[in-house]
């Protein structure tokens, strides 16, 4: 593993070692401890999401599970909208021995584990919507400090590449919970130990190998508390660039979110498939091949060009024909070509996206905070798209309006990626 530590081209009494921008490449030691955690992340986040939140909303509510099962998800994605961010600012001003990065990364495991656990014991909506907030609030913790070491610690020619392993990891994380619960361990309890066991076992490499170097208390900047509240206030006029990438992926997730939360819902109520959780299984793991074939071979495009913005519109393009297939073809065939399609588009825009966000961050000493700001908005739509699609699905138009709804909001999205202009 490469020391991440760079030399800076600042002056070293303006700014901290731990606040330098890196010029040394990374090498297969970070890699591979980043990899591991995200894929710990990824799965604790989305298994429950895909498969055991909609078994426990059917189980708690068998005539209301749409309905409960927006809440308990709204819950959740409402919690990562608080915590991520403010784990980011607040990893931003760690002083432990460890790092910055490392104790939020490593408790915010554990505590999110336990929250899991905790899914099992619970007999209501309103039980299941508590817990799991707990859990995105204490795993978005995790996440936050785990994204922010790629500014700290990747160059900038490297950053699309390693986004591209990072989204591998996540599209592994949501492949393999999904079919350890649905083929493997079926059973509710069971499949919950499992995922909360993954989620500590896969981010102790990072907790233990990461070279994560520490900002001391002399070199952390001055705290005013209204002054530090109002930092969670990215200026769209100081930086325009920012706020287009928060706008951006804001909408390409809310399409998302929008396509992926009913998806078993769909494929029991509107393709008729005989069964929807093996059935989800296989579009998982087909949009995952996709993704496979894209991911880092993208990224790495983009780092060699030095391009991100074409990557972006490409990628968000395509999946919003994958979107228009399930809207006019609800057969599990087309289902299939649109999951591939859509692995294919997302491949690119997990690895490229992710470069270009971390390139018009606004200052060093804010990467956490700054990078949870735009994490909003892969959260926020988790809590609006349920309000959206609900009644869409449960409506004259079903599937049909929801997934054409998505595909003109992903649309959306690549036209205005052309308007950040620092980035090419």
């Amino acid at each position: 593993m490469s020391d991440p530590g760079a030399a800076s081209t600042a002056p070293a009494a303006t700014l901290p070692s731990a606040l330098e921008e890196p010029t040394i490449t990374v090498r297969r030691g970070y890699i591979t401890a980043v990899v591991l955690a995200n894929l710990g992340i990824m799965l604790a986040f989305y298994t429950p999401i895909q498969s055991l939140l909609p078994r426990l909303a059917e189980h708690v509510s068998p005539d209301g599970k749409e309905t409960a099962l927006a809440w308990i998800t709204g819950a959740g994605a409402f919690a990562s909208i608080i915590f991520n961010p403010l784990a980011g600012a607040l990893s931003d001003r760690t002083t432990s021995r460890l790092g910055r990065r490392k104790p939020w990364v490593l408790y915010g495991a554990l505590l999110g584990a336990l929250g899991i656990l905790a899914l099992s014991i619970q007999s209501t909506v309103l039980g299941l919507a508590v817990v799991w907030g707990f859990c995105q609030a204490t795993i978005n913790g995790a996440y936050a400090g785990l994204t922010a070491t790629i500014p700290d610690q990747v160059p900038v020619r490297q950053r699309g590449v390693v986004s591209g392993w990072v989204g591998l990891a996540q599209i592994v994380g949501i492949v393999l919970g999904v079919a350890l619960v649905s083929f493997a361990i079926t059973d509710l309890t069971p499949g919950l130990v499992l995922t909360a066991v993954l989620l500590v076992a896969l981010v102790l490499p990072f907790v233990l190998r990461l070279r994560d170097i520490p900002l001391t208390p002399a070199e952390r900047p001055p705290f005013e508390l209204s002054a530090w509240l109002r930092g969670f206030w990215v200026s769209p006029r100081r930086y325009p660039d920012f706020a287009w990438a928060w706008i951006t992926r804001f909408l390409m997730q809310l399409g998302n979110a929008m396509a992926t939360l009913y998806l078993l819902f769909f494929l029991q109520d509107a393709v008729k498939y005989s069964e929807p959780e093996q059935g989800q299984t296989v579009l998982i793991a087909l949009y995952a091949v996709g993704s496979l074939l894209t991911a880092v071979v993208a990224g790495r495009m983009s780092d060699r060009s030095g391009k991100r913005k074409v990557y972006v519109i490409v990628s968000t393009v395509v999946m919003a024909l994958s979107a228009v297939i399930l809207a006019f073809f609800p057969v599990f065939p087309a289902a299939m070509v649109a999951a591939f399609i859509l692995g294919l588009g997302y491949g690119v825009y997990l690895a490229v996206d992710q470069a270009l966000v971390t390139q018009v961050l606004p200052a060093a000493v804010d990467r956490g905070r700054d990078l949870g700001v735009i994490n909003i908005a892969n959260a926020a739509p988790q809590v609006l798209a349920p309000v959206i699609a609900a009644p869409i699905v449960t409506g004259s138009t079903g599937y049909t309006g929801l997934y054409l709804l998505t595909a003109l909001v992903t649309l959306l999205s690549a036209v205005l990626v052309t308007r950040i202009r620092s980035v090419p």
